[in-house]
């Protein structure tokens, strides 16, 4: 029923329908991003006329969202509009039974709905919707890929001059390197991590830094003692996302607290650095002979720091801040040279001599009031907190602009972007040569450090990994809290925790498994998502197991009990026998007990899966968290066939998609409609109760008819069938054919895929991951991720040439991540930037 329009609309209507018919006629041209210089309010009001306010009038509007009164943006209304935004973007609204807006008219709208809510809500929080990389595919896939339609004029792409903090992995990566030696790649070895690594997470799951552990030889108490015993400490910068894409310059600052306890870490390097052990032990904790300290190590020393004995080798860096500290005295010559090396250390980048001479001033008044000690910890302490040691510039402040305003990164913003592309580590001598050299500010630069930094092996590119690591999201199991028998009934352990022990060790693994399909460098995208090997540890026949049925537990229960009787039968004979033989003597361990023992091993809900292959290594912490570490030494296998297919239908990533008590199909799907077929997904409203019904006895996919509610459904047909299929695994990742004793329903259906060859039912999660592996449309959705992994922002329809070039290459090379990374890295919204007010100020 066509509802009446408002006088509020209508008001408006016929001015800006002249305006329009004037506009086409003229063959209006749109570049999209450029500054929207219509006047917004009439255009909004005649746009809702058009489209929207028949059926979101004043009575009866749909989804109880009336518009006819809506006004111009401001504080009020910003959250309906920015539900406008999404929708129309997402081209949901209006709906497809509906006359349509042509392409430039509904790019006007929302690209005039970003701009006024950008200056309206700029002092009242700030709107940051369309810079949110989860929102990144609510630009049209077809618009980056396809051709484009009439009227729209691209302009030279560039990304805007920013300041990137920091992440927590890089910063501590940064403050291990001057502290600890790492060991240099070892090629026979490839796995084992090397100097350039990321620093990893401790069997807990923790990022943290740790001081003196080479030198630790003996110690007092178990694992956890151990870890309390050694000093550490955790990453300060903090991340403000918990999955996804997370390297965005605009979601991190540095807040007083973090700067303070930056200061803290600071002392305490400075003094490792100068004194190694002897700034966190007592003299006597230093021996090779640790019986020789005996009368001091007494009593229950667990868990504190006097239960360690260190070595006498010296094992960290011998710095020019240790040539500063070990003599008494103070020069010039040898106070710049601890300035000038921290400096470099923790920004990548020589002092220039401005900064040398300041930071020199600095440490010399701190001496003159505090002495020699003291005085240059605190002073050297100021360089942790300059503003290039926690972000890096890409601000563009030199080079001039061409005629579309945009400026190439040179000489060190370029080098060090370049380096922040592939490291966590100061670039080598052959990039800092080149900076140094003048031979970084051009296009060819950049093509030869890249693709010279992606031929050696030697050199560790961890970014990469990082980017697989937020594409898929599988290294997120270890942190999810799991119901203790809701887990004991997935068939896994729940000893202590063993099971959360078994995922941060999954994510090592996958890491391994990514690492060598790289290696190969072909149909990389296809390979992730259908190899049928496996990286693998010994508790990885569980999780790569079969749950077994009802029937088949009891079965194997019975036969447990069979065997265990059969066997103490025999050994009870054996025993009379022996009695016979050995009159007067005690008897060997009673049958029973040792029955009894064998019984307790076995793992009747699960069948093991065969897992055998060549010995491999993968990337987990040297010895540096006492008996509990992580170990890298793993096996090559290959998954049961039928039951598995690439890294979707790996443990590590079906637990990472899970809860606390069951899988999340709501969860998966939508990782797969956004990562993979590149759709977007509105934010759930705020009256939605996003609960499903609490029903022990009913299935996930019982429980979930609540989603099938017409209300809910227009985002739900979106997810939840592409996230069902992988209801043949359980929470914990085991392989399924039963759930509450009835057959596993694992079909499901690719809906509205942009791809018509893709779309339609299947039968499970295989079958889908195989028709998804093929598909051109999710290559291209992958390189759209790329893209905003290596820019740090989302892609515009100015963005299409460089991700159809990437896309190009990727593919012209046999599926070569190599060869898309060389295209984007080269490409112009990696080298140029385009300055603002703004930027300009923070450049000065």
């Amino acid at each position: 029923m066509i509802k009446a329009r408002s006088a509020w609309v209508l008001g408006q209507t016929l001015v800006w329908m002249s305006f329009f018919s004037a506009s086409t006629a003229n063959a209006e041209t749109y570049t999209p991003g450029q500054k929207f210089d219509k006047d917004f309010e009439t255009y909004a009001q005649s746009f809702l006329g058009d489209h929207c306010v028949d059926c979101h009038g004043d009575s009866d509007p749909e989804g109880n969202l009336s518009l006819h009164d809506l006004g111009p943006i401001d504080e009020v209304n910003a959250a309906t509009w920015r539900s406008v935004w999404a929708q129309v973007t997402l081209r949901e609204m209006p709906p497809k039974d509906m006359t349509q807006p042509e392409v430039i008219e509904r790019l006007q709208f929302t690209d005039g709905i970003v701009s006024e809510m950008t200056r309206v809500m700029q002092d009242k929080g700030g709107f940051f919707d369309h810079l949110d990389p989860n929102k990144g595919n609510f630009l049209d896939h077809d618009l980056l890929f396809g051709p484009l339609p009439d009227g729209i004029k691209l302009a030279p792409t560039s990304s805007p001059a920013r300041i990137w903090r920091l992440t927590p992995q890089e910063h501590i990566t940064r403050l291990n390197e001057l502290i600890n030696h790492e060991p240099a790649f070892d090629p026979s070895k490839p796995g084992l991590r090397s100097h350039g690594d990321v620093v990893p997470t401790n069997h807990g799951g923790e990022l943290k830094l740790y001081f003196g552990v080479d030198r630790i030889i003996k110690w007092q108490g178990g694992t956890v003692a151990y870890a309390t015993a050694v000093k550490s400490v955790p990453a300060v910068l903090s991340s403000a996302r918990d999955h996804g894409l997370e390297n965005y310059p605009n979601f991190y600052s540095v807040n007083s607290a973090e700067a303070t306890q930056i200061l803290g870490v600071a002392n305490d390097i400075i003094r490792y650095m100068a004194e190694g052990p002897l700034s966190i032990a007592e003299p006597y904790q230093i021996t090779d002979d640790p019986n020789s300290i005996a009368d001091k190590m007494k009593g229950d020393l667990r868990g504190l720091p006097t239960s360690l004995v260190y070595g006498t080798k010296i094992e960290r860096p011998l710095t020019p801040v240790y040539d500063l500290m070990k003599d008494d005295g103070v020069t010039d010559e040898r106070l710049r040279a601890a300035v000038d090396f921290l400096f470099e250390s923790l920004t990548f980048r020589p002092p220039t001599n401005k900064e040398s001479n300041q930071y020199l001033t600095i440490v010399k008044r701190s001496i003159e009031k505090l002495g020699k000690q003291d005085g240059a910890v605190l002073g050297l302490s100021a360089i942790f907190l300059d503003r290039d040691a926690l972000f890096r510039p890409e601000l563009a402040s030199t080079g001039k602009a061409d005629r579309n305003g945009r400026v190439m990164l040179r000489d060190w913003e370029l080098g060090l972007a370049v380096n922040h592309a592939l490291r966590y580590i100061k670039p080598d001598d052959e990039l800092r040569g080149a900076i140094l050299d003048g031979r970084m500010r051009t296009r060819s630069d950049v093509e030869r450090e890249v693709e010279r930094m992606l031929a050696d092996d030697s050199i560790r590119k961890p970014r990469v990994l990082r980017f697989f690591r937020e594409f898929f999201d599988y290294d997120l199991g270890g942190y999810i809290c799991k119901d203790n028998k809701a887990l004991a009934e997935t068939g896994v352990s729940t000893r202590g925790t063993a099971h959360y022990s078994s995922m941060f060790d999954a994510t090592a693994s996958t890491d391994r498994l990514i690492e060598m399909i790289l290696q190969d460098d072909k149909d990389v995208l296809k390979q992730l998502l259908t190899t049928d090997k496996v990286v693998a540890t010994e508790t990885d026949k569980v999780y790569f197991g079969r749950k077994r049925t009802e029937k088949e537990i009891a079965d194997s229960v019975a036969a447990a009990k069979k065997a265990a009787a059969d066997a103490a039968k025999l050994e009870a004979a054996e025993l009379e026998a022996w009695k016979l033989a050995n009159p007067g003597k005690k008897p060997p361990k009673p049958a029973k007990e040792a029955a009894k023992a064998r019984r307790d091993n076995i793992n009747h809900e699960v069948e093991e899966a065969d897992l055998s292959g060549p010995n491999i290594y993968a990337r987990v912490g040297r010895r540096s968290f006492g008996a509990g570490s992580m170990k890298p030494e793993r096996i090559l296998a290959t998954a049961p066939e039928g039951q598995r297919l690439g890294l979707l239908t790996h443990p590590s990533w079906l637990v990472s998609h899970s809860d606390a008590m069951d899988n999340h199909a709501i969860r998966r799907g939508r990782w797969v409609r956004e990562r993979l077929l590149g759709g977007g997904i509105p934010d759930v409203p705020i009256t939605v109760d996003a609960m499903l019904p609490d029903e022990p006895k009913n299935t996930l996919r019982q429980r979930m008819r609540v989603t099938t509610e017409t209300y809910c459904w227009t985002c739900h047909e979106k997810m939840d069938p592409l996230g069902l299929p992988f209801e043949m695994f359980n929470h914990a990742g085991l392989y399924r054919e039963t759930e509450l004793n009835k057959p596993v329903d694992s079909t499901g259906e690719i809906i509205d895929s942009g791809d018509p060859g893709l779309d339609g039912k299947v039968d499970n999660a295989i079958e889908m991951i195989q028709r998804l592996a093929d598909s051109e449309r999710v290559e291209q959705v992958f390189v759209r991720h790329a893209f905003r992994f290596w820019m740090g922002r989302n892609e515009t329809i100015n963005d299409a040439p460089v991700l159809q070039a990437a896309h190009r290459a990727y593919k012209d090379d046999g599926g070569s991540m190599k060869a898309m990374l060389v295209s984007l890295l080269t490409s112009d919204a990696f080298l140029y930037r385009t300055r603002s007010e703004t930027t300009l100020a923070a450049a000065n």
